[in-house]
């Protein structure tokens, strides 16, 4: 069976337009040759002359006597011939029906490709490292194969380079900074040593968070059954731990999460909340389909046009304030590109009374809802 579909496929045209062209070409030809054959099997027999009784020789002015008879008895019932089957509709339905069948398979030709690389492209989408996909079939297929496969190549040494440029500047950033944080120690003015350790410290979590946010696409964990509970009481207990007024509610089951990505976001979204509200509740609103983990601060909020725009890499909105504050811009963006890997959704909304609310949606999987 392997060697007739290689021998099969190797007498087929190499494009996907010419084998289109062939599947209509002998479709037609075929529907030609079946209604051709359909009108010869079911014609109606034609009668034959030469086998019909001759009739009765009679004399001028005599009578049939067969007259008398049909008087007498009925007349014999005609008798049935074959059906009768119009040439015309036959030979419509048969050429119909043969193209319909041609026109299905040349779909299937087309859709086939395309259903692979969007499959293709869906498990690059998850695992960068996912097998290439094969270089075989019409000559189409295989230009749009062989190119896929090379963007994800380039995709692949792209990210590679980002890491090790990643690691690279991590390096060369922090070494000065090392250096900044032991001669600040040897000042002698308080007032400058504390000065400087507030700098340090400010452009030590600015780089973190950089750098955190380059790593970010490239950054692989496993997913893990995690306590939401536990994990939001923690994050509440740390910061009350530093001074800061953070509480929580609700309750929610275990789900599937990266650990460690899901705390940095939720840790982003309650630092900036205090940050620029002095305060933050932590909400749970659990369901069968998704998680939803609500962040309120009492803030001033922020202008409706401004929701989307400050999930912005590197955008701040009232950069006066904003630099005052501190911060770089990332950790709203951090945050969103999580919850999207997480399958989620982060929404910004200014609340009925005062300040924010940043909603992380966080769907269920099916082996969560079955367990």
């Amino acid at each position: 069976m392997a060697a007739l579909r290689r021998l099969v496929t190797r007498c087929l045209p190499s494009s996907l337009f010419g084998r289109l062209a062939l599947l209509l070409s002998v479709a037609v030809l075929a529907s030609h040759v079946l209604a051709l054959t359909m009108m010869f099997q079911f014609r109606p027999p034609m009668p034959d002359r030469r086998t019909d009784p001759p009739p009765p020789m009679l004399r001028p002015g005599a009578k049939p006597l067969i007259e008398f008879d049909n008087q007498l008895r009925p007349p014999p019932p005609p008798e049935r011939g074959p059906p009768m089957v119009p040439g015309l509709w036959l030979d419509i339905g048969v050429r119909l029906a043969a193209l319909v069948v041609a026109a299905w398979i040349g779909a299937r030709w087309l859709s086939a490709p395309i259903r692979r690389l969007a499959s293709a492209a869906k498990a690059l989408g998850q695992d960068i490292d996912h097998p290439p996909l094969p270089e075989d079939g019409p000559l189409e297929c295989r230009d749009a194969s062989r190119l896929f496969n090379q963007m994800r190549s380039q995709i692949r040494q792209q990210l590679s380079d980002s890491d090790r440029f990643v690691a690279a500047v991590s390096h060369d950033l922090r070494t000065p900074l090392t250096r900044l944080r032991l001669r600040a120690e040897g000042l002698g003015d308080s007032a400058q040593k504390n000065a400087f350790r507030h700098d340090i410290v400010q452009m030590d979590e600015m780089i973190t968070a950089t750098l955190d946010y380059l790593r970010g696409a490239a950054d692989e964990e496993a997913m893990v059954r995690l306590d939401m509970q536990a994990l939001i009481e923690c994050l509440a207990d740390d910061q009350q731990a530093c001074g800061h007024a953070v509480s929580f509610g609700g309750s929610a089951e275990p789900l599937m999460v990266q650990a460690s990505a899901l705390r940095r976001c939720l840790s982003n979204l309650v630092d900036n909340a205090i940050r620029y509200g002095g305060a933050a509740h932590i909400e749970l609103v659990d369901s069968p389909e998704q998680l939803c983990i609500e962040v309120h601060d009492p803030g001033p909020g922020l202008p409706e046009d401004e929701l989307s725009r400050v999930m912005a890499p590197f955008y701040r909105a009232e950069a006066s304030s904003s630099r005052h504050l501190g911060g770089v811009g990332l950790g709203l963006s951090i945050a969103l590109d999580i919850a999207r890997r997480h399958q989620g959704l982060l929404q910004l909304r200014n609340s009925d009374g005062a300040g924010l609310v940043a909603t992380v949606q966080l769907p269920r999987m099916p082996a969560q809802l079955a367990a």
